[in-house]
């Protein structure tokens, strides 16, 4: 992100002064941007006197989440305010009045930004940036700085670049008025050359070429990582829920490990994966993803759809919600929206199970509802990743779920099996493994699926009783 002083400065300058494109080494970082100012647009539909429409969250609860936001990356909010548009203005979003009112406070405030929690054109950016004297980034502008703070692996850089410049070619282009400025013809070619907004626009489109191909690289690596694990087909379940609404602690508490767990927005942006032995012996794997957001840019959903195809690969999907937050019915269908954009069906109980987590921070008697309902319904459970409450019923659950297509099978070995024997532990889930007998025989219980049992009676004919070689 720049000022429109470096703006200026890091290559060239336009005749009207407005920003020209900016190479997103040479971008300056949000936290070295100053004080910053929150605003979130109600856009009051039906006149001044409109009230909320169902299932529309209220402006105060959006507006303390752009301000999540923004602390996220750290900037020092100056001043956050809702501020009620009754009829959008092309040119500035705000009213006239309104525009000189922000002018005012952010000059009091010595502001060198304003996040406006919204979607903002490239000419509402560039009219504001010029009434204010100040930078403007609207709420999709905001997350790909928090994705670009956060991006820890080589592949969740490439994707957060390869957004922020899908993002800044469409600036780019609605936001230029000076098309008729033009370079000279180079090398060969004739004519009077191309204008600076084609050069600028080539300059982005490669880049985004380039990183497109180093993504697809990584996408084959990932096919063949699930290709290797296909063939010890570990059922994985994948963690998908709001930003924050404590799937890593979660997913922490269930493994052991050491996954950032922290109590602001995208936390988490790679993905993580680690196996876990469920009580009954079955082996899962559990997938750890980037919490999903209301408003997500569909550029994002794109970008980062390599991360997410864990999601789309997975067995068992677990959403985890914030119970305690006063917008966690809205957050829920907010995380259903984005399950569709990646092709899942949020409706679909038999590949998603509800937790509802953070139960501890619940007033009694809200907990004592919330109870009733999780005990009239199967697909849902209560945890506290914080307490480790419900974690057992969870993972009970989880095994549930995952072997219910599996069929409990009693196996003999003899010492001749060993080969037999290796197979089954590595492909199937061994349940028990009794002592050996005095002729040193092994009775061995396993769960397998029907493929698996295919497998077994090709590999090793007569190795299963007679009645589940012919089933």
């Amino acid at each position: 992100m720049t000022t429109p002083k470096d703006a200026k400065q890091s290559r060239r300058t336009a005749p009207d002064d407005e920003p020209d494109f900016i190479p997103l080494e040479d971008r300056v970082a949000a936290t070295d941007i100053g004080r910053a100012i929150v605003l979130h647009p109600w856009i009051k539909s039906g006149g001044a006197g409109a009230h909320l429409r169902p299932g529309q969250r209220a402006p105060e609860d959006r507006l303390e989440e752009a301000v999540g936001l923004a602390a996220a990356i750290h900037l020092d909010i100056a001043h956050s305010a809702v501020v009620p548009v009754a009829s959008p203005k092309p040119g500035t979003l705000f009213g006239e009045g309104k525009v000189e009112e922000i002018k005012g406070l952010v000059k009091l405030e010595e502001a060198g930004l304003v996040i406006i929690d919204g979607p903002v054109t490239p000419i509402q950016q560039r009219n504001l940036e010029r009434a204010w004297k100040t930078k403007v980034l609207d709420r999709t502008g905001l997350i790909l700085e928090i994705f670009g703070e956060r991006a820890a692996t080589r592949e969740g850089a490439l994707q957060v670049e390869l957004a922020h410049l899908i993002y800044q070619k469409s600036r780019l282009v609605r936001s230029w008025t000076h098309l008729e400025r033009q370079r000279g013809g180079l090398g060969f070619v004739g004519g009077p050359g191309e204008t600076q907004i084609e050069a600028d626009r080539r300059h982005i489109q490669d880049r985004i070429t380039k990183l497109e191909n180093q993504l697809e690289r990584v996408t084959r690596t990932r096919e063949l990582h699930r290709k290797k694990r296909r063939r010890v087909p570990y059922p994985i379940v994948a963690l998908v829920g709001y930003t924050n609404a404590g799937k890593s602690t979660l997913f922490n508490r269930m493994t052991a490990a050491e996954v950032m767990a922290e109590d602001m927005l995208f936390a988490t942006l790679d993905p993580t994966m680690r196996a876990l032995d469920m009580p009954g012996g079955q082996r899962v794997i559990l997938s750890d993803t980037v919490g999903f957001i209301s408003d997500l840019p569909t550029s994002l959903v794109a970008a980062f759809r390599a991360t997410l195809e864990e999601v789309l690969e997975a067995d068992l999907i677990l959403h985890v919600r914030d119970i305690s937050h006063p917008e966690t019915a809205a957050q829920r269908l907010d995380v259903h929206q984005v399950l569709r954009e990646l092709g899942v069906d949020p409706q679909d109980t038999n590949l998603i199970v509800e937790v509802a987590n953070k139960i501890d921070l619940l007033e009694p008697a809200a907990r004592t509802v919330l109870e009733a309902e999780a005990a009239a319904d199967s697909n849902q459970v209560l945890v506290s990743a914080m307490t480790g409450e419900g974690i057992g019923t969870l993972n009970a659950l989880i095994e549930t779920r995952v072997t219910a297509h599996l069929m409990d099978l009693d196996v003999t070995l003899t010492p001749a099996d060993a080969a037999a024997r290796a197979w089954l532990h590595q492909h199937c889930t061994v349940v028990r493994e009794d002592a050996p007998d005095t002729d040193g025989n092994v009775e061995i219980h396993i769960k397998a699926s029907a493929a698996d049992i295919g497998r077994i009676n090709k590999q090793f004919p007569g190795l299963l009783p007679e009645a589940v070689t012919l089933h």
